[in-house]
């Protein structure tokens, strides 16, 4: 393992390459360098937590910009700098950032931690009949499902031991990351209070790929199926797969359709036409205006609470 002092010195010398938006890394440290450790974190959502739980403790560093499609955004050679000089590097997992896999094996090998989410979790796994395609084991029934953020509780999950990472690496966020659990605690709740308005059959979701299912298993809702049938936004959908997808929504008398970063606004307004169905835009990659993880959730059961209930 390189000692972490080793690396910063390492790094500084790449210091404008970290810490400029316009180089193609987006800082989310809010412009104020702590001379802490710099935590590397792959996308905006995730990146919100890990900031709440690392404070002013270390410089945090997201290397997609907000509202980017972790599934096809790739790096540029700036963004695998800042990877390789981190002295903690946080991704998802479970395919989430696929042009990532390379520079993720070479931090790996050049001994930069690397914090993997998805491995302190319970995966939710693919469920027949969502409209996953059985060809592709990727997507298949069984196959895991990368969407952990939609669900505060599965978030709850990896703080504790990403604390632990943290600790290893010389810093101690104990402290944040026992006020961002009991915060997770609390926006469930508050979730579940906004999902109670709505009845229980009425809570249906059609959405732009398989993005919800954690959210769904939480709050009780049923995946009548998604545009794109997969969990990434990266395939397409079959004029079969359409229609069989039109008739479902008829059959079970869904009156909307939440559309999605990375789906053919054109496809999504044409199952609406055919099904009477309206579209409601539903930012499950974006974080809003304030940059937090909680407001982030909330926007997204006001959204879903306002079509449904």
């Amino acid at each position: 393992m390189v000692p972490i002092v080793i690396r910063r010195l390492a790094a500084a010398a790449l210091s404008l390459a970290l810490v400029s938006v316009a180089a193609g890394c987006s800082d989310d440290s809010g412009g104020e360098h702590t001379g802490g450790p710099t935590v590397v974190v792959t996308y905006s959502v995730l990146g919100a937590v890990v900031r709440d739980i690392v404070g002013d403790s270390a410089d945090v560093v997201v290397l997609m910009p907000n509202g980017a499609d972790p599934h096809e955004w790739s790096p540029s050679a700036k963004d695998v700098e800042a990877m390789l000089n981190a002295d903690v590097l946080v991704e998802n997992g479970l395919g989430l950032e696929g042009n990532l896999q390379d520079p993720l094996s070479e931090a790996r090998s050049n001994g930069v931690r690397v914090f993997t989410v998805s491995d302190h979790i319970t995966v939710r796994k693919v469920k027949a009949g969502e409209g996953a395609d059985a060809e592709d084991p990727d997507q298949a029934p069984g196959a895991d499902d990368p969407h952990l953020w939609m669900d505060p509780l599965t978030m709850q999950q990896w703080i504790e031991p990403f604390a632990a990472e943290m600790k290893a690496a010389g810093v101690d966020v104990s402290a944040g990351a026992a006020r961002v659990s009991s915060g997770l605690d609390e926006l469930n709740g508050e979730i579940e209070t906004m999902v109670n308005t709505i009845p229980a059959n009425q809570r249906k979701l059609v959405t732009g790929h398989e993005s919800m299912g954690y959210f769904a298993e939480r709050y009780g809702f049923r995946l009548i199926g998604a545009i794109i049938p997969a969990v990434t936004s990266q395939a397409e959908a079959s004029a079969g797969e359409l229609a069989d997808l039109e008739a479902k929504i008829r059959d079970a008398d869904v009156p909307a359709i939440f559309a999605e970063i990375g789906t053919s606004a054109a496809t999504v307004e044409a199952v609406a036409a055919d099904t009477g169905t309206k579209v409601v835009e539903l930012s499950t990659h974006n974080l809003p205006d304030d940059g937090t993880y909680r407001s982030f959730m909330l926007a997204i059961a006001a959204a879903v609470t306002g079509a449904l209930a």
